[in-house]
C-alpha cells in the first residue's frame, strides 16, 4: 500500500466515526454560510441571556424573566408557517439577507437603549418578539438554500454539521454572554451580537439568487403546504416521531425539582442537568460519520426516538447524579441523530417549491413541542411525582414510537437512494 493509499484509508476510517466535512470542502458558499451561522448562533445565545439578566435586573421577578420565553415563542409559532410560505415565493437569498439585517438592527437597538439608560421591560419584550419574527423568516430561507448548494448525497453530512452549529451556540453563547455582561455591561453584549451578524450577512451576500422552483406566479400558500404534507406519509411521519419524543418524554421542566429532591443539589446541579442533553447533542453531530452508511433513514429515526424514550425512562429510575447525567447525554445524542435524518428526509424527498413551508412546519413543531412537553411533565408531576412523570413519559414515548413503526411500513422501508415523500 502506497503512502497516498494509506492516507486515504485512514481518512475513510476517521469518517466512520467523526463528522463528514465534505460539504465544507466542496462548497465555498456552504462553508461561508456554515461559518456565518456559527458566529451568529453564538451571538444570539449571548443576547438571549443578556436580555433575561436585564429583565431580572429591572424587575427582580422570575415570572417576568419567564415571560421573555413566551414573547419569543408566540411569534415564532405564529410566523413560522408564514415564513415558510414566503421562502417558497420570493428569492430566498434576499429573504435571508432582509431577516438577518433585521436581527442585527434589533441588536443595535438593544445596545443603543442600554447606552442611553433606557431600561424598560416592555421595550425588551417588544425587541424579543420582533427577533422571533426575524428568526421565523430566516430559518426556512436558510434551510431551503442548502439543497441548492450541495448534492443530495452530502445533505446528511451538512445537517450533522448544522446540528453542531446550533448546539455549540446554545452552549457557548450564554456562557460568553454572562462573562461579557459581568465585565462590560449589557450594551457590549448586544453590540457583539450585532457585529456577529455581519458574518451571516456576508455569507448570504455572496450567494447566487435563490428563487424557488415554482410553476406560475401564484404566491405559495400555507394551506397548500399543509395539504402536501397530509398526502406524503413519510414526511408526515418525521413530525409524528418528533412529537413522541418532545411531548411525551421531555423532562426539562422538572430539572429544578429533580436536582433538589433526588440529588440534594442546588442551581448548579440544575445547570448540569440542563447541560447534559446539550453535550450529548453536540457529540451527536461530532460523532456522526457512521450515519453516512445508513440507507433506511426512517428506521434510524424510529430507533433514535426509542433510544431517547428509553434513556429518559431509565433516568427517572436512577438516583445517582453521574449516571443520570450520562443518560441525559445519551438522550441528547439520540435526539440529534433523529433530527439529522429528519431534516435530510425533508430536504431530499420534498420538491424545492415546498421546502420552505415544510421548514416552517418544522419550526412550529420544534418550538411548540417541547413547551407542550414541559406542560405535560409538570402537570403529571404535580398530580403524582417527578419520577412517575419522567419514567412514565419515557415509557409512553417508546410505546408510541413502536405503534408508529407498526403503522408506518413505508416509513420503515424509506430508502435514501430512492427517496419517497
Amino acid at each position: 500500500m502506497t503512502a497516498a493509499q494509506d492516507t486515504q484509508e485512514r481518512e475513510r476510517d476517521r469518517r466512520k466515526v467523526f463528522a463528514d466535512l465534505t460539504p465544507l470542502r466542496t462548497s465555498a458558499h456552504y462553508r461561508r454560510l456554515w461559518f456565518g451561522s456559527t458566529v451568529s448562533w453564538v451571538g444570539q445565545g449571548m443576547t438571549a441571556l443578556a436580555v433575561s439578566l436585564q429583565v431580572y435586573d429591572i424587575t427582580r421577578s422570575p415570572f417576568s424573566v419567564g415571560l421573555v420565553g413566551l414573547f419569543a415563542l408566540v411569534p415564532l409559532i405564529v410566523f413560522g408557517l408564514y415564513g415558510g410560505a414566503i421562502a417558497d415565493t420570493v428569492d430566498r437569498r434576499k429573504l435571508g439577507l432582509a431577516s438577518a439585517s433585521g436581527s442585527a438592527a434589533l441588536s443595535i437597538a438593544l445596545a443603543a437603549a442600554a447606552f442611553a439608560g433606557f431600561h424598560h421591560v416592555w421595550f425588551l419584550y417588544g425587541i424579543v418578539a420582533l427577533q422571533a419574527v426575524c428568526n421565523a423568516l430566516n430559518a426556512p430561507a436558510r434551510s431551503s438554500m442548502i439543497p441548492r448548494l450541495l448534492p443530495p448525497e452530502q445533505l446528511r453530512a451538512a445537517n450533522a454539521l448544522n446540528s453542531m452549529v446550533m448546539t455549540f451556540g446554545t452552549l457557548v453563547g450564554p456562557s460568553l454572554g454572562g462573562l461579557i455582561v459581568g465585565f462590560a455591561g449589557y450594551q457590549t453584549a448586544y453590540l457583539v451580537d450585532a457585529v456577529a451578524f455581519t458574518a451571516s450577512l456576508y455569507a448570504m451576500w455572496r450567494l447566487p439568487s435563490m428563487l424557488p422552483d415554482r410553476t406560475g406566479g401564484k404566491r405559495a400558500s400555507v394551506l397548500d403546504g399543509l395539504r402536501f404534507l397530509a398526502t406524503r406519509p413519510n414526511l408526515r411521519m418525521t413530525f409524528f416521531s418528533d412529537f413522541c419524543a418532545m411531548i411525551l418524554a421531555h423532562p426539562r421542566a422538572l430539572f429544578p425539582a429533580v436536582a433538589v429532591l433526588w440529588y440534594g443539589g442546588d442551581a448548579r446541579t440544575t445547570g448540569l442537568l440542563v447541560a447534559a442533553p446539550a453535550f450529548g447533542a453536540l457529540l451527536g453531530g461530532v460523532l456522526s460519520g457512521w450515519q453516512g452508511r445508513i440507507r433506511h433513514h426512517g428506521q434510524a429515526i424510529l430507533l433514535a426516538v426509542a433510544c431517547w424514550g428509553t434513556a429518559v425512562a431509565v433516568f427517572g429510575l436512577t438516583r445517582n447524579l453521574w449516571l443520570g447525567l450520562l443518560l441525559l447525554a445519551l438522550a441528547g445524542y439520540s435526539d440529534t441523530v433523529s433530527m439529522i435524518f429528519r431534516n435530510t428526509m425533508m430536504q431530499v424527498a420534498a420538491p424545492d417549491e415546498m421546502r420552505g413551508r415544510l421548514q416552517g412546519v418544522f419550526i412550529v413543531v420544534v418550538a411548540g413541542g417541547p413547551r407542550l412537553g414541559d406542560f405535560l411533565a409538570g402537570s403529571v408531576a404535580d398530580l403524582t411525582s417527578p419520577a412517575v412523570a419522567i419514567t412514565g413519559g419515557g415509557v409512553a414515548c417508546v410505546v408510541a414510537i413502536g405503534l408508529l413503526a407498526l403503522y408506518g411500513r413505508g416509513f420503515r422501508r424509506y430508502d435514501a437512494h430512492d427517496p419517497t415523500p
